[in-house]
């Protein structure tokens, strides 16, 4: 019997679920190598399976360095919306043999585990936007006191 690659595999998985873009699913698996990795770093040890909420940390990691302030529309544009997306494409490799599961892992990991909009457009702001909640409560305590 003749192996299937992956590239067959995402697109039989895209065939029957159409919701992600065929490379959404390349992006989570290099995803997970580099949260593996930088897992692994501090322990020395070698990281075979890492938890949805280590994964997503991975994937918003993985996601700025590689695409920068464009992450966010590129994620969008592959159907990725929220964290749930994530574990939907994680279940979907599941169950065509791309990644492996254990008894404790489910969807429920990737539930709210962070706002897409925050996570991925936050970093890129300026200063002055990112906290305004900062700000203005600086602001009140100057006229509090005098300053």
């Amino acid at each position: 019997m003749q192996a299937t690659n992956s590239d067959e595999v995402v697109e039989r998985i895209v065939a029957q679920d159409p919701r992600y873009h065929g490379e959404a699913y390349f992006f989570v698996r290099e995803a997970l190598a580099h949260a593996q990795r930088a897992l692994d770093k501090p322990r020395k040890l070698e990281i075979t399976h890492i938890s949805g909420k280590q994964l997503l940390e991975g994937i918003r990691e993985y996601a700025i360095a590689q695409y920068g302030p464009m992450a966010k529309t590129l994620l969008d544009d592959w159907g990725v919306h929220r964290c749930e997306d994530f574990g939907e494409i994680v279940f979907n490799m599941v169950d065509q043999g791309l990644l492996n599961k254990t008894e404790k892992d489910s969807r429920e990991d990737f539930k709210g585990a962070y706002d897409f909009s925050e996570a991925f457009s936050q970093p890129f702001l300026p200063a002055s936007r990112a906290q305004p909640a900062a700000k203005s409560t600086t602001q009140e305590e100057s006229k509090s006191t005098g300053g």
